[in-house]
């Protein structure tokens, strides 16, 4: 009865363990011998979001998903696929917010649209408030 409770412990946990070696990535943790290809792939590494962390570059972090992106990234680099490529082949796969560099769309031009109209309103108001005529000082 005690073998057969090991056995089956063994092979629930087996998924587990097959799942925690297949998100190790060759290029995780390892840099691309030519350097020029591993700083075009750390500069993209760091303008992208870690899925599970969120607060962090894939560079930066230490999340499974992470390591397998930074993964990806330096073999498409290191196969000649530009930058650029490779974060619109992202952000079609995850959506914007794998970005820290989001782009003007229909749908966020709001975001860049809203703080230029503030700061123009704050400049009108500004120079109403400190250019006035003398006959409204008193004069």
């Amino acid at each position: 009865m005690k073998r057969l409770l090991v056995l089956a412990a063994l092979l629930l946990t087996a998924p587990a363990l097959a799942q925690e070696e297949q998100s190790t990535a060759p290029y995780a943790y390892r840099q691309l011998d030519d350097p020029a290809q591993e700083t075009k792939a750390q500069d993209l590494m760091e303008s992208l979001r870690c899925l599970q962390c969120q607060g962090q570059s894939i560079a930066d972090s230490d999340a499974p998903i992470a390591g397998s992106m930074r993964s990806l990234v330096r073999e498409r680099i290191a196969s000649g696929e530009e930058p650029e490529a490779i974060r619109a082949w992202l952000i079609e796969r995850y959506g914007d917010y794998v970005s820290y560099a989001p782009q003007l769309t229909t749908l966020t031009w709001p975001l860049f649209a809203v703080p230029a109209v503030l700061v123009l309103i704050a400049f009108l108001l500004l120079r109403r408030r400190f250019t006035r005529t003398p006959t409204e000082n008193g004069q």
